[in-house]
């Protein structure tokens, strides 16, 4: 039996993108096929979200693009982060990180004595 994808939490998707590109860069659809596989086919980026957020992180400053060529020798946009898209990137880690502790301490709090 598979897994039926998740959406993806509002605010997420930046911090995806830039982490996926901390290790390589790669282009739209490496993008997505990465976060998709890291995922174990949980988390879906659907073209519609990825381009404008690649576009978006790009006028920030975060990311840099330049074109070359796929494994399949097709032309494409690639996409490299930048010094400050590291920077924005554990800036990043660091908030989720605070929030999933924040999550944790209150989904998995033993029920309080009442007195």
């Amino acid at each position: 039996m598979t897994n039926p994808s998740m959406k993806l939490i509002r605010g997420t998707l930046d911090v995806l993108i830039l982490k996926t590109l901390s290790w390589t860069p790669l282009h739209g659809y490496g993008v997505s096929k990465s976060i998709r596989e890291s995922s174990a086919e949980l988390l879906q980026v659907e073209e519609g979200a990825l381009y404008p957020a690649l576009k978006r992180l790009e006028a920030r400053g975060w990311l840099e693009a330049y074109w070359g060529e796929t494994e399949t020798h097709r032309e494409a946009k690639f996409y490299r982060l930048t010094s400050a898209g590291r920077k924005q990137l554990q800036a990043e880690v660091t908030a989720w990180q605070r929030y999933v502790d924040a999550m944790a301490s209150v989904l998995y709090r033993e029920q309080p004595v009442n007195g």
